[in-house]
C-alpha cells in the first residue's frame, strides 16, 4: 500500500528531512498561487503524451478528469496543502494518487519540476504583465478625465522646486501620461520575451521520449518551444524584466504621489482631495492627511528591494537549476501585489482630486515666471540676440524685485530704461495665460497642444 505521506524520492533516503528543513524547504504557502497555472500545463502535457501514444490514452483520460476535480477542489477552499509535499507541484500528484490511484503515475512522464514550475511561472508572469497593463490603462483614462476638464487652469511649471514658467494643469497631468505609457511598452515587451515554453526541457537535458514540444508550446499560449533545455530551466530574466518594470512604474507612482502630497499642503495649496482619500491625526483635530499618497511612495521601496533580491540571487548562481530560485515567485508576486495596490490607490486620488484654480493662477504670477518671455520677445520682434535679451530680461527681473511689484505692473518708461526703440504690449506679453499658450512648439503646454493631444491618447486607448 502506497504512503500517502511519503515524498515521491522518499524510497531513496533513509531518513525523513527535519521538521526544520521541511519548514524551509517548502515553497507551497507561496506556491500554491500557481495551482490554476499547474494544472492547466499538466492537462496540456498529458493531451501530447497520449497525442504521441507515450501514454496510454484511458490513462490520460484519468489523469485529466482528476486534475479538473482538484481544480475545483482547490477553488473551493476544500483542498488541504501539506508543508510535506513542498510545492504545488507536489501537493497536487499526491492529491492526484489519491483521487485516481496507480494512474497518476504517469503524469509527470517526460518532465521535470524543473520545467515543470518556469512553465507554470511564465505563465503567470505573461497574465500579470497584461493585467497590469489593464490597470494602466484605467489610471490613463482617469488622468485623461480630470486633463480634459483643466486645460484653462494654469499653474507654475518648477524647475529645483523653483517657479519656471507658466503651464496648464492639463499639460502637467499629461507629463504622467506619457511615462505611464512607457511602463505599459516594457510590461508588453516583457511579453514577447517570454513567450517561448519551457515545457519539454525536463531536468536539463531533455528527455528521450518522442514528445511534441511545439504542440505542448501552442497549447499553452506560447509562440515557440525554447531552444536550449538548460537555458529553459535555468532563466529568469523574465522575472527580472518583470520586477525592472515594476519598479519602474512604481517609481513614476512615487512621483506623482510626491507631487500630490507637495501641491496638497498648505505652503502650495494647489489641490485638495476628498474626505474618501484621506486621514486624521490622533492628537490634532484639524487635520487631513494624503495617507494614500504616502504609502505610494514609501512602498516603492518594496520594488525597489525585490528587483534587487532578484538580481542578488541570480548574479552568482552556476547555470542550470538550484533550490536558490525557488524564492522567485515570492519576489514577482510581491511586487505585483504592491503595484497593483498602488495602481488602485493612484486612480482613487486622481478621481478625487480637485484642482484649486485660483491658488494656482496665484502662486503662476510669482516668481517673475514671464521673463523668459520678455527675452524671447526681444528675440523675436528686435531680431536680437537671445543671449543679449536674456542678459536685459535679467536686468529687468532685477529692477522689478527691488521694487517689489510684478513684470506685468512695470510701465513702459521703466522698461525703457533697459531697452531702446521697442513697442510691446505690457499685459499681453507678460500675462501668464498667453506666455502658456505661446508654447505651440510640438509638445509645447499650449491649451491647442493639450486638446491635441488628450485626442490622441484616448484614440490610442480604444
Amino acid at each position: 500500500m502506497r504512503n500517502k505521506n511519503k515524498t515521491v524520492w522518499s524510497n531513496r533516503f533513509g531518513r525523513s528531512n527535519s521538521k526544520n528543513f521541511q519548514r524551509i524547504g517548502s515553497s507551497i504557502n507561496i506556491d500554491k498561487r500557481l495551482y490554476n497555472e499547474d494544472i492547466q500545463a499538466s492537462i496540456v502535457h498529458v493531451q501530447m503524451l497520449v497525442k504521441k501514444r507515450i501514454i496510454p490514452g484511458k490513462d490520460g483520460k484519468k489523469i485529466i478528469n482528476g486534475l479538473k476535480r482538484i481544480k475545483k477542489e482547490i477553488d473551493r477552499n476544500k483542498f488541504k496543502f501539506k508543508e510535506k509535499f513542498e510545492d504545488i507541484h507536489q501537493n497536487i500528484e499526491k492529491r492526484l494518487f489519491q483521487t485516481i490511484g496507480e494512474s497518476a503515475g504517469y503524469l509527470h512522464t517526460a518532465r521535470s519540476r524543473n520545467d515543470q514550475v518556469v512553465t507554470d511561472f511564465k505563465i503567470w508572469v505573461k497574465e500579470a504583465s497584461l493585467d497590469i497593463n489593464s490597470t494602466l490603462n484605467i489610471l490613463i483614462r482617469s488622468i485623461l478625465k480630470k486633463a480634459s476638464i483643466n486645460i484653462n487652469t494654469v499653474m507654475p511649471g518648477f524647475t529645483h522646486l523653483k517657479n519656471a514658467q507658466p503651464i496648464s494643469f492639463a499639460h502637467y497631468l499629461l507629463a504622467y501620461v506619457e511615462m505611464l505609457n512607457r511602463d505599459k511598452r516594457r510590461f508588453k515587451n516583457n511579453v514577447v520575451l517570454i513567450d517561448e515554453c519551457p515545457l519539454g526541457s525536463a531536468a536539463l537535458a531533455g528527455t528521450s521520449f518522442n514528445i511534441d514540444r511545439n504542440y505542448t508550446a501552442k497549447k499553452l499560449g506560447f509562440k515557440k518551444p525554447t531552444n536550449n533545455s538548460i537555458d529553459a530551466v535555468s532563466d529568469r530574466d523574465f522575472a527580472i524584466d518583470f520586477l525592472s518594470a515594476a519598479a519602474t512604474c512604481a517609481m513614476h507612482l512615487s512621483r506623482l504621489a510626491e507631487d500630490f502630497i507637495i501641491f496638497n499642503s498648505e505652503a502650495f495649496s494647489f489641490i485638495e482631495f476628498s474626505d474618501k482619500v484621506l486621514t486624521g491625526s490622533s492628537i490634532m483635530p484639524q487635520k487631513k492627511n494624503p495617507d494614500p499618497a504616502e504609502l505610494i511612495r514609501g512602498r516603492t521601496a518594496i520594488n525597489y528591494g525585490n528587483l534587487n533580491s532578484m538580481l542578488t540571487i541570480m548574479k552568482g548562481l552556476p547555470i542550470s537549476y538550484y533550490k536558490d530560485l525557488q524564492d522567485d515567485k515570492e519576489l514577482v508576486f510581491d511586487s505585483y501585489d504592491t503595484l497593483k495596490d498602488s495602481l488602485s490607490m493612484s486612480i482613487e486620488l486622481i478621481d478625487n482630486l480637485i484642482a484649486k484654480k485660483n491658488n494656482m493662477k496665484n502662486m503662476a504670477q510669482k516668481g517673475y515666471t514671464t521673463a523668459t518671455d520678455f527675452a524671447d520677445y526681444l528675440a523675436k520682434k528686435n531680431k536680437m540676440p537671445f543671449r543679449k535679451g536674456y542678459a536685459i530680461a535679467s536686468k529687468l527681473v532685477n529692477y522689478a524685485e527691488k521694487k517689489k511689484i510684478r513684470l506685468d505692473e512695470l510701465s513702459m518708461e521703466e522698461i525703457n530704461k533697459f531697452v531702446k526703440n521697442i513697442e510691446i504690449n505690457i499685459p499681453k506679453i507678460f500675462n501668464i495665460v498667453n506666455s502658456m499658450n505661446s508654447k505651440t512648439s510640438f509638445g509645447g503646454t499650449s491649451t491647442r497642444n493639450i486638446r491635441k493631444m488628450i485626442k490622441k491618447y484616448k484614440k490610442e486607448l480604444n
